[in-house]
């Protein structure tokens, strides 16, 4: 008797890519409203050294890029999507390289796709805004495996380890984090190196204030957002040993391994954290191998994707290492209900003051799952793919408009259109068209420069 056929497999049949207009939505954590704790509150940064930005993280450019999205469509018409950050410079590596080795694939061939746009993109790549984009189009890649396959994505990797997803929150005020719920809270710290031992007395008082707040034994880390250095991270650390402080994260220049290992020799005792702005297995092997640090923190929509993500995360078991991603939203949260050694995850306060829960991209999705009380139950997790529907009256702007001058046709069905039953909002319409028309001639040259650039 023969052996039964294996069933057909939808390919990849379009891609397109929107940019989301506007702030407070999509996957550019801070392209969000002024006023906002994330880009205006003191945060010490790889800038701050330079007086005049300090006041706002804005000042130097940490939301210039802006969100993006990308949406796949099997041959079958099932649509994958997904977003992150790059705008218009993001949507024009998806279209100018790597959807060459994508239209046609078979998108359950997720090792194979990541591998040839990682290597296609090593000559101008390998860290930085391309893996970023490859992360992007690899999320939106699961979410229609899980589509096509009617099952969540922590199914497709390896299954649910646990029943409940506990959170810690990032945000401005430990003890609203506290109040909501939250295991532990992550502050910034405010002042950088530069500022001097007058600074240092101000970053000491800021965490001993903190720690007054939510008594002895509540959780407090310290996010260091790669702007210290190796003496200054060691001086703090002993100056804040009575303060309890459960980890220090990204005290240092991602490129800066030794200075890891240099912070744990002088305090062992302590815990260093840092890999939210590394990226792929390479980037990390290092890290890792040098058993520097007792967590590492990569962020999904930023290393690689989910495919390198399950590869970083087997390395590091393999050492005894938590991971415990970056942020994410629900992209992070399948990830680590499917893994034994991500004990937990972060929230990332959306709200302006950090003092609420809000979802993690804004109004982009209509049914984001955000933890109440401090965690979330997986099976809120039981949807197709990532679970996330797009909100139909989500500000996307067709990446057609933005690196075409005049686009004769759409490239398929945009996905701020409304239902077929249902006729679009004229006046929503004409937004989208006087927007991307301020943005044609600007990104257009963009577009030309990045050309000139990879093609040199």
């Amino acid at each position: 008797m023969a052996a039964p056929a294996v069933r057909g497999f939808p390919s990849i049949k379009a891609i397109r890519t929107y940019v989301v207009d506007g702030v407070g939505s999509g996957g550019d954590y801070h392209n969000v409203k002024g006023g906002h704790w994330l880009i205006d509150t003191p945060i010490s940064t790889p800038m701050s050294r330079w007086e005049n930005y300090r006041a706002s993280r804005t000042s130097w450019g940490i939301n210039v890029l802006g969100s993006f999205c990308v949406e796949i469509e099997g041959s079958d018409g099932t649509v994958g999507f997904a977003t992150g950050f790059g705008g218009p410079p993001a949507c024009w590596l998806v279209h100018q390289h790597f959807e060459r080795f994508l239209i046609g694939a078979d998108p359950r061939d997720t090792n194979h796709l990541f591998e040839q746009m990682y290597r296609a993109a090593m000559f101008y790549g390998r860290k930085g805004l391309p893996i970023a984009v490859i992360s992007v189009i690899d999320l939106a890649i699961w979410d229609l495996l899980g589509k096509v396959r009617n099952e969540p994505v922590y199914k497709l990797i390896g299954g649910a380890t646990r029943e409940r997803l506990d959170f810690y929150c990032t945000g401005p005020e430990p003890t609203a984090a506290k109040a909501m719920g939250f295991w532990g809270a992550k502050v910034p710290l405010p002042y950088c190196p530069e500022e001097g031992h007058k600074g240092l007395k101000k970053n000491v008082e800021f965490l001993r204030k903190h720690r007054e707040s939510v008594g002895p034994d509540f959780p407090i880390m310290v996010d260091c957002y790669m702007s210290l250095n190796v003496p200054y991270t060691i001086e703090i650390a002993t100056a804040c040993l009575d303060l309890n402080i459960n980890w220090w994260e990204e005290c240092l220049s991602p490129d800066d391994t030794d200075g890891f290992a240099q912070i744990k020799r002088a305090h062992p005792q302590l815990k260093f954290t840092t890999g939210e702005h590394e990226y792929s297995r390479y980037g990390f092997r290092k890290l890792i191998e040098g058993r520097n640090l007792d967590i590492i923190q990569p962020d999904v929509m930023w290393l690689g994707g989910m495919t390198e993500l399950l590869k970083v995360a087997a390395m590091a078991a393999a050492y005894d290492i938590p991971v415990v991603p970056h942020a994410s939203g629900p992209y992070s949260y399948h990830f680590v209900v499917s893994q034994t050694n991500c004990p937990f995850q972060e929230y990332l306060a959306n709200s302006a003051d950090g003092k609420s829960v809000l979802p993690v991209f804004g109004d982009l999705f209509l049914d984001e799952p955000i933890p109440v009380e401090g965690y979330l139950n997986v099976s809120q997790l039981d949807k197709p793919g990532f679970g996330l529907t797009l909100n139909p009256a989500a500000r996307l702007i067709p990446a057609q408009y933005l690196l075409t001058p005049n686009p004769e046709r759409p490239l398929g069905q945009s996905a701020v259109e409304k239902p077929a039953d249902a006729k679009p909002a004229e006046a929503a319409e004409a937004a989208v068209e006087k927007k991307a028309e301020e943005h044609t001639s600007l990104v257009n040259g963009l577009a030309q420069g990045i050309k000139e650039l990879t093609t040199a």
